[in-house]
């Protein structure tokens, strides 16, 4: 019997999958390097964001493409799983790699969100500070404007 194309198929998917997680997992190490840095520039962070929705919907068209051809050939698999022994077992690798990679970006997806709490914290206060310190100026403004100014007085020339 013929080897069935859709496990090669199937075996690249999860190649291509695997170098998916790989780029998130290299774009979670610069999301966590841009937040540790204190002159973070709002651009360059929304940029890695970005890549990383991108490279996330990759990951999904994988997830559906592998499903898809998984839903065609399952009855096949479970047939002649002899037969398919050693494709079976590569595949079996590569999805307890792949499991190991998305611990991995769970890990770093939860340190970065902490990560980013305190970023925004941080920024809130700075905003906080400089709305502080504008009313403090705009008052000694006010107050400084009214020191030079006297109210009109009378006065009683006649003895």
């Amino acid at each position: 019997m013929e080897k069935n194309p859709y496990l090669t198929i199937m075996i690249q998917s999860l190649k291509k999958k695997s170098a998916v997680l790989d780029a998130i997992i290299e774009l979670n190490i610069r999301q966590k390097e841009e937040l540790e840095n204190p002159g973070l520039d709002p651009d360059d962070f929304d940029a890695c964001v970005e890549e990383k929705a991108k490279q996330i919907e990759q990951l999904e068209l994988l997830d559906a493409g592998f499903q898809e051809v998984y839903d065609k050939i399952k009855a096949d698999l479970q047939t002649n799983q002899q037969e398919y022994r050693e494709e079976i077992a590569e595949m079996q690798e590569y999805i307890r790699r792949l499991t190991d990679k998305s611990a991995t970006i769970q890990a770093q997806e939860a340190r970065n969100k902490d990560l980013m709490t305190q970023k925004f914290a941080s920024v809130r206060k700075q905003v906080k500070e400089v709305r502080k310190s504008q009313k403090v100026v705009n008052q000694y403004y006010k107050s400084m404007m009214k020191s030079g100014y006297m109210e009109p007085q009378f006065t009683d020339n006649k003895k």
